[in-house]
Formats: C-alpha cells, structure tokens, sequence
C-alpha cells in the first residue's frame, strides 16, 4: 500500500512538471547536454587538444562549425567536451553539498539543543562568507585541478543544504510516525535515515537542481580567473578567459562557450522552478 502511493506521488509529481512547458524545455535541454557528455567522443569532430596552427583563429566554416582558437583547436569539440567537465563538476560538487549538508542538517535538527546550536553558528560562520571567495580561498589552498574544484565548489554550498535539511527534519521529527518509530525501539540512525530525510527530499531535490546551476557558474568563474581546471582540458569559463584576448576580431570565441553556459543556467533554473512548484503540496489538486 505504502509503495502504491509513492508510486502515485511521482506520476502526479510528472504530470504536473509536464504541464510547465518551460520547465520541459529545460529538461530537454539538459537531457541533450547529458547525452552530449556521455558520447562526447562521439558526436566531437576532432580531438579537443589536437593543434593546427595553419587553422589557427579560423571563423566558423562547414569544417569548424564554431570556429578554430588561437592554438587551431576546434572550438566546437571542445564546447562538447567541457559539456562533460562542467556537468561533472556541478553534480559531484553538489553531491558533496547534500551529502555532508545532509549530515549535518539532520544532526542539528533531531537532536537539537546545544549540538544544534554549534553546528548552526558554524554553518552562520561559513554563510557570512559570500560562497564564490570561500570557493576561491579554498582552490588557492589545495590548489588547481578537477578534483580540487569540485572540493571547492562543494563546501561553499554546505551551509544551504544544512539549513534547508534542518528545516525539514525540525517539521517531521514530531509527528506520529516518528513517535511510533521511538516506541518500538527503533534507533536514531534509522529513524533520520528511514523515516525523516525521505520526508524532506521534495525542498532537497529543487535546491539541488539550483545547486548545480550555482557550482557550474563558480567552476566557471574560478576557471576564467585561472583558478580552476587547466588547459588543455576544455572547460567553458577557461575559453572565456583565453578568448577575450580576441573578443573585437574573433568574437566567436567568447560567443560560444558564454551561450553554452547560459544555456545551462537557464535551463537548470527553470526546471528548478519547475519542479518547485511540481512538489508544492499547496498546488496539488
């Protein structure tokens, strides 16, 4: 019975996303960017880092169809490639973000007093840095690269997934069924991890959503100030950094990775208003 009305909440959850057409949109969207990233070496012409400085800073034509860098790189390929390192980066770093975010939120909202009160001031202490100088403090400590970035990027949205996750729990822990699970012995790891946080995935979800829109700009912001992922590996905001050198004469080098990272903005974005308003009990008919 439990699991038949799960079952229904999704459909109805689906439903009601499909009736927002914008949201579809970006769902779409993101779904091509996904499929994109998996056959990255599939659907790219050319290999991202192959150099030919005879078609070096080349417009685009119907063998670059972006055009050509400094270097004669194939600009196009390497937009299909940092389609994988960008998506990459948001969804690790936002992994990391709900997973210790999680942790934390739901230790300080079910246990409460004075655990909650150190967890929260620390979290108040890491909010009152803006997330973008925390994430930059933290690359120019361990440094440059991938791994280092998606770190970076990860604990400057901590603090967001700790509030939001102790919000909820704070709103579930004393119903009926979480008295019933404490009568019949049931311990505090199952408890949060049975009964609480699958009650507070629906604001979880939607945050997430926002969260990897937000780590895909920081990535790419740290990129172009050459704090993030180095070359040669493409990466949207480190061709913005190397393309701006050429911005009046060869605009299309800014031109084409900018709209692939606004596209993926937007498109995260209006799918987690979406999705907002999908799980929204208040909407629900």
């Amino acid at each position: 019975m439990q699991k038949q009305k799960k079952y229904n909440f999704v459909m109805d959850t689906w439903r009601r996303l499909l009736k927002n057409k914008l949201a579809l949109i970006g769902l779409t969207v993101i779904l091509l960017l996904i499929f994109c990233a998996i056959l990255a070496n599939v659907i790219a012409p050319y290999d991202y880092k192959a150099q030919n400085l005879r078609n070096a800073l080349k417009f685009p034509n119907s063998e670059n169809f972006f055009g050509t860098d400094e270097f004669g790189r194939d600009i196009f390929s390497r937009v299909i490639y940092g389609t994988r390192v960008s998506l990459l980066v948001g969804f690790i770093a936002v992994g990391i973000s709900v997973v210790v975010g999680g942790i934390f939120g739901s230790v300080s909202g079910y246990y409460g007093g004075m655990l909650d009160n150190i967890i929260m001031r620390c979290m108040d202490v890491l909010l009152a840095i803006p997330s973008l100088l925390l994430a930059i403090a933290i690359v120019a400590a361990l440094g440059p690269g991938i791994i280092n970035l998606m770190i970076a990027t990860g604990i400057s949205s901590i603090p967001n997934y700790a509030r939001i996750v102790r919000a909820s729990v704070l709103s579930v822990k004393d119903q009926e069924f979480i008295e019933a699970a404490r009568a019949v012995g049931t311990n505090d790891f199952f408890i949060i991890f049975q009964h609480i946080l699958p009650n507070c995935l629906a604001p979880i979800i939607v945050q997430a959503t926002f969260g990897v829109a937000i780590a895909i700009l920081t990535a790419a912001g740290l990129s172009f100030i050459g704090l993030g992922i180095m070359p040669p590996t493409p990466e949207w905001g480190s061709m913005l950094s190397s393309g701006r050198m050429y911005i009046r004469d060869q605009w299309y080098m800014t031109i084409f990775p900018g709209l692939a990272i606004a596209a993926t903005i937007f498109s995260l974005n209006v799918l987690g208003d979406g999705l907002r308003d999908a799980l929204d009990p208040k909407l629900r008919s």
